[in-house]
């Protein structure tokens, strides 16, 4: 495995990398670790795997899974501060190689093939199939969890278009609980509080002023909030479709039991 410029046939370019933990996690695979890891013939240890898509010396695709966690940790630290990193795993911190890649990659490796699927001569017999990235032009719950992902990482713009708390309405029933279009998952989540979910279904991180962003996900819906504003839920019944729930008198103390007991990255 390497990141030079060797062209040999069992060569692999690394192209970027990803970690697969509790905490953080590609979440096209799944709603939550187990299910991430599931999706990639993994058992869901607690100490989680990094991932590396590359190309070999022929062009082909491949995701190579690792269980040296830190150093893919190390790797994208760096590459986020613009600083160059030479990701070169030991070959026996390698726990699979599969062919494709989960996740769509704008970039491909120099004086090699365009990237391409592995051919049947170079998967081992009973191999599964090429993984590919979920197709955009579709709505489920893979797309909906990619939507939830542009929410979080561009939460400043989404959170411009709403305006303040009091520009929209979240209705509320009788006694003051929220209703509407999320009212099931605002339900699910406090069932999540009162019984924990398994692993990454909820996550919290980083947000700004001593706030933390949190993620969550459940059977057809996605929830992504700041715990000192509002919340975004997006459903797989309501393709494209972005729902605020304001904050009102419910939504606050939800959010901070949520964070209790939500996984975050180390």
């Amino acid at each position: 495995m390497t990141g030079t410029d060797d062209a040999s046939e069992d060569a692999l370019f690394v192209l970027t990398a990803v970690l697969l933990t509790p905490a953080q996690f590609p979440s096209v695979l799944g709603d939550d670790y187990p299910a991430a890891c599931e999706a990639l013939g993994l058992a869901p240890y607690a100490e989680g795997y990094g991932i590396v898509l590359g190309q070999d010396g022929g062009g082909a695709r491949w995701t190579v899974v690792i269980d040296d966690v830190s150093l893919v940790a190390v790797a994208i630290a760096s590459w986020d501060c613009g600083m160059e990193y030479d990701l070169s795993p030991d070959d026996r911190s390698i726990v699979v190689s599969l062919p494709g890649w989960p996740l769509a990659v704008a970039v491909a490796a120099p004086n090699v093939p365009a990237p391409h699927d592995p051919g049947p001569e170079a998967l081992p017999e009973g191999s599964r199939p090429p993984l590919t990235p979920p197709d955009t032009e579709e709505w489920g719950p893979a797309q909906r969890r990619l939507g939830a992902d542009e929410i979080a990482s561009q939460w400043a713009a989404w959170r411009e278009q709403i305006g303040g708390d009091e520009s929209f309405t979240t209705p509320a029933d009788s006694e003051g609980k929220l209703s509407g279009p999320a009212r099931h998952v605002i339900e699910e989540l406090h069932a999540y509080v009162e019984s924990p979910p398994p692993p990454g279904r909820v996550r919290s991180s980083f947000a700004p002023d001593g706030a933390r962003t949190l993620r969550a996900e459940g059977p057809g819906w996605s929830l992504v909030a700041r715990t000192d504003d509002i919340a975004f839920v997006l459903l797989d019944d309501q393709p494209g479709e972005v729902v605020p729930v304001g904050r009102g008198t419910e939504l606050p103390g939800l959010l901070k039991a949520l964070d209790s007991l939500a996984v975050r990255p180390t």
